[in-house]
């Protein structure tokens, strides 16, 4: 055990508040919530001797269901335990067995991984009666330990960017498959979350222009057993056991301590570069999986008060497809998330939240509810309703798509988006107005419940699917190194190949891939509401078409900075500093659609290639696929202070044919003179001054988009 020196330990009755194990400099209080237990046991590890329990200790006190003990004399580094007693009965949905070792849920370090064998499991594997049996072997050998902290940490003048939504450019990340091959951060470093807030991972987001950086989930998760024993791995991370630790596999140190000390130091330094932190968060399920999963942490410790039961309450309610639900309509679920949320904002300083399948959180009995307790919760809570809260808005269940449904406050990741882009540029018919409805915000979705443009999460993909590059260049997924017989993964990915499927060497082939990948980046950046990058596809990262590599620890997954695409990096980093420096591409609030005192032109109008204003009709007809969208620079709502926002007005080509399209001007009004900003078949061009005057034409290659700049008055 890890006492403090020349002291022996006591016992005393302790508190029930707060839960989780607390040094108080004397000692540490211990604190855990269960509804049904017959006894409950604290379970003292040695250092040296992980696997050997050295000490267990009843805890006998019980106040409002939480069990509770004060252990005076021992000190931060402490591997500690539970055993659960208790009836097993798993038709009646009690599993506990104090045979089980089991992590607490408020541990805020975990010691070691988890090592699969038999006697994790509550049953006797292989019994005929299955999960029905009971299996007497201690697992405690096999079971990752947790750990007492210590807090201390010198945060400086460490402060939040809070960064606008509106000026918010998210990059989504995966701390190991962002840093693990770059050849310029030290080796030991490299995969870590020292190695995300690098200095020179720092130029390379600011080279990029991003403002915030997503990291798929970090809190400390298992593996699953079919995985390992295919030598696969849970790459991704969406299998939570430990909702306050960061996981121990993105450290370069193996003390449980310093891996908090490096998460914070990490969060410290993005914020000096300004740069926000946004976790990806599963608190939909656990990683114990479904009534034949082991036995490791919320199963044991009172399997009824902690997920959703069916009927026959030996079965699980799986709204995840991962096999159980967490049951966030007791309070003592709610309050470990809240408890959760709150504690990664204060204690680690993150910025916001990214809720994995965040409609499973709104289910008060089967159907979605929007304004339920969760959201309630959240909307009163002083701290955690500050930060940025983003929805993943649905579900695996009946009624689970709830895109443009959450309440005021949320934010979501726009699937509708990411479908209707997809869908014109792999010129699927009927998709204009489709098109212009998502480039302005998705009104549709949000206006109607008073909230802003910025509660649309823009994306052409992210982890889950295609990569940008594999998008433009796989009609099918190509999962087999899965090991699933090609069988996982979406099937309908709304992509196209140009001709030909996976690498070519047809130069055509490849030029019109770049181009779309141009358009697909350009539509995005230029798009009211937020965009969200996926750390690769700024440089033609590619996962060989693998569309799930969510067991893909190796080069399928990582970032090979050795085969980055330099030209569409440079592509990419010049269009967001572009919308960086226009705020007419991330206005606060609506269009309009009206004339703008003074000058007789609308906020926005839209145009046919002809130059007339686009009729109703037009918008519905099958092939309509071209279209020309004016943007007044005079339009752009106040700044954050109230001060007035002028900016360039600009006019954007859209063709989405496979033929040229010559598009005319609208006339003097919208602008005397325009010069040709962006052409996706060349990237950047204001360095060749190509200036066209009111009314003339403008010509379009087969998939492309033109940009043109009118400057407002100097």
């Amino acid at each position: 055990m890890n006492r403090k020196s020349n002291e022996k330990i006591r016992i005393l009755p302790g508190k029930a508040f707060p839960l989780g194990a607390t040094f108080d400099g004397k000692g540490v209080n211990f604190a855990i919530y269960s509804e049904n237990a017959t006894a409950v046991f604290l379970c003292l590890f040695n250092g040296n001797d992980e696997k050997k329990e050295a000490r267990r200790i009843p805890v006998n006190e019980v106040l409002h269901n939480v069990w509770h003990i004060y252990v005076e004399g021992l000190a931060p580094g402490q591997l500690y335990g539970y055993r659960f007693d208790g009836p097993y009965d798993p038709s009646s949905g009690y599993r506990f067995n104090v045979n089980k070792l089991l992590i607490d849920p408020y541990a805020m370090a975990i010691q070691g991984t988890l090592r699969w064998h038999d006697s994790l499991f509550g049953y006797r594997i292989g019994h005929p009666d299955e999960d029905l049996s009971f299996d007497e072997t201690d697992s405690s050998p096999f079971v990752p330990k947790s750990v007492v902290i210590d807090h201390g940490f010198d945060w400086g003048d460490d402060a939040p960017p809070e960064t606008p939504y509106h000026k918010t450019i998210i990059y989504e990340a995966h701390v190991k498959g962002l840093t693990i091959l770059n050849p310029r951060i030290p080796e030991k470093l490299r995969g870590t979350y020292a190695a995300v807030a690098h200095p020179v991972m720092i130029d390379y987001y600011k080279k990029l222009g991003i403002t915030a950086i997503e990291l798929m989930p970090v809190h400390y998760f298992l593996t699953d057993r079919h995985l390992e024993e295919r030598s696969l791995t849970n790459y991704w991370g969406y299998n939570t056991i430990a909702y306050f630790a960061p996981d121990t596999r993105y450290t370069h140190t193996k003390k449980p301590h310093k891996v908090i000390s490096e998460f914070k130091t990490m969060v410290k330094e993005l914020h000096r570069a300004g740069i926000e932190v946004i976790l990806d968060v599963v608190y939909n399920h656990t990683g114990e999986g479904s009534h034949m999963g082991p036995t490791i942490c919320f199963r044991g410790i009172d399997n009824s008060a902690y997920y959703r039961l069916t009927d026959d309450r030996r079965y699980y309610m799986d709204y995840t497809g991962t096999g159980n639900t967490l049951n966030s309509t007791l309070p003592n679920v709610l309050k470990l998330i809240m408890d959760s949320l709150r504690y990664w904002v204060s204690e680690m300083h993150v910025d916001g939240f990214r809720f994995d399948l965040a409609s499973t959180l709104a289910r008060e009995l089967h159907e979605v509810n929007r304004l339920g307790a969760f959201f309630d919760i959240i909307y009163q809570d002083p701290v955690i309703s500050r930060v940025k809260l983003i929805a993943e808005p649905w579900d695996v269940g009946e009624g689970g798509y709830q895109v443009g449904k959450f309440p005021m406050g949320w934010a979501e990741w726009n699937g509708l988006y990411r479908d209707s882009v997809r869908d014109y540029w792999r010129a699927e018919s009927g998709m204009l107005a489709e098109l212009a409805e998502r480039f302005t915000g998705s009104s549709d979705l949000y206006q109607s419940s008073y909230r802003l443009p910025t509660a649309s999460i823009n994306f052409i993909t992210a982890h889950d699917g295609f990569t940008l590059h594999d998008l433009v260049s796989y009609n099918e997924k190509h999962n087999e190194a899965n090991l699933e017989e090609n069988s996982d993964g979406e099937s309908h990915n709304r992509s196209w190949n140009c001709g030909q499927e996976g690498p070519s060497d047809d130069e055509e082939v490849n030029r019109l891939r770049f181009r779309q990948k141009r358009n697909l980046l350009t539509t995005l950046f230029l798009s009211q509401g937020v965009p969200m990058l996926v750390s690769g596809d700024e440089s033609g990262r590619t996962q060989q078409g693998n569309n799930n590599a969510y067991c893909q620890d190796n080069e399928i997954c990582w970032l090979d900075w050795k085969k980055k695409d330099n030209e569409l990096f440079e592509f990419t980093c010049r269009l967001i500093h572009f919308r960086r420096e226009h705020p007419v591409f991330s206005r606060r609030n609506w269009f309009r659609g009206q004339p703008i005192k003074g000058r007789g032109v609308e906020d926005i109008a839209w145009f046919s290639p002809d130059g007339d204003e686009m009729p109703d009709e037009s918008w519905q007809h099958d092939r309509a696929a071209s279209l020309g969208i004016y943007l007044s620079g005079y339009g752009v709502p106040s700044g954050d202070k109230g001060e007035k926002i002028t900016d360039d007005s600009f006019y954007i080509l859209f063709n989405g044919l496979p033929k040229e399209v010559s598009f005319q001007l609208p006339p003097g009004p919208y602008g005397k003179q325009w010069q040709k900003i962006i052409d996706t078949v060349k990237g950047f061009t204001e360095d060749e001054n190509q200036v066209f005057d009111a009314g003339s034409r403008v010509g379009t290659a087969p998939f492309n988009v033109v940009v043109l700049k009118s400057p407002k008055p100097g």
